[in-house]
């Protein structure tokens, strides 16, 4: 691996890192989140096709690729609804091992991934390493009952939203097309999604309407975030730089950063026990998604 397709694979890292802290940190609801995180990206998209003179795919490469989008952004709105419950720096460990898992049972099962005993033993076992690192980074001292329904509702939520994001990434995988023209209809997808979203949530719940609302414009620099780290994704994860195996692993090291902005900069606590166990899980998540790529 040369040193620029090293640095192009760890842009997620800052950028999907630093994500969930700055979209938490600016704040506002989960519908004012996912308005300005996609509103942002489409922007990015948009710049970003101008000057690489990218238009728009047509036919399926354009449906799949709006639906990619569709996915990831059906699954954000989970996502920023279990930051709610219990903070981006439990949430992020958890719904990274989703995703890794998700990845690889598709690779598995789909893809015909790990063929022979061999690859499967080792396989599973990291597959049971990722679901022990996501439990020891969400592990409490002191257990309460209402702490213990907040984690079980916002892992359920996870599970479902992984759902969205496998959509984000097997989507995508449908297309004749790479990621770079796949970039700006995807942000359109999730755009989409956005707005109908703060529509419903205004007439069926007569909340405020997020597109009126100025923190939903602030979120836009989430989305910038969100959007830098996608590009380097569908960079790092060309033939000719990192491929889409080593690119995907490359980019979930991005749990490491967003779990420790969220317990420093975002002050959710944390005893020196709970920091210790967290450490331990986190380890043994990037462990078991180095694993997944030596077999």
């Amino acid at each position: 691996m040369n040193t620029m397709a090293l640095l192009i694979g760890l842009g997620p890292l800052l950028g999907w890192g630093l994500f969930p802290t700055v979209a938490s940190k600016i704040g506002g609801r989960p519908v004012n989140q996912i308005v300005g995180t996609t509103l942002g990206t489409f922007i990015f998209a948009l710049v970003f096709a101008m000057v690489k003179g990218i238009g728009l795919p047509g036919g399926m490469d354009l449906l799949f690729s709006i639906l990619s989008g569709v996915g990831w952004a059906s699954a954000q709105i989970i996502t920023f609804k279990s930051f709610a419950l219990v903070g981006s720096s439990r949430a992020m460990p958890i719904t990274t091992a989703f995703q890794l898992l998700g990845a690889s049972l598709w690779g598995v099962l789909a893809l015909g991934n790990w063929p022979g005993t061999t690859a499967r033993i080792f396989g599973s076992l990291a597959l049971l390493l990722i679901i022990l690192g996501a439990w020891m980074t969400v592990w409490t001292e002191k257990k309460t009952q209402e702490s213990s329904q907040l984690l079980r509702k916002a892992v359920l939520m996870l599970a479902v939203g992984e759902i969205g994001y496998w959509a984000y990434s097997a989507a995508p995988q449908a297309t004749s097309i790479d990621g770079m023209q796949s970039f700006l209809p995807q942000s359109i997808g999730m755009l989409l999604v956005a707005v109908i979203y703060a529509v419903v949530l205004r007439v069926k719940d007569k909340e405020p309407l997020a597109l009126l609302e100025v923190v939903s414009y602030q979120q836009i620099l989430s989305g910038f975030f969100f959007a830098f780290a996608a590009l380097t994704y569908l960079i790092s994860a060309q033939p000719n730089m990192n491929g889409l195996a080593t690119g995907f692993i490359l980019s979930q090291t991005s749990v490491v950063l967003a779990t420790l902005t969220g317990i420093f900069v975002l002050k959710q606590k944390k005893t020196k026990k709970e920091m210790i166990v967290t450490m331990v899980g986190l380890g043994l998540i990037l462990l078991a998604a180095t694993m997944t790529i030596m077999i």
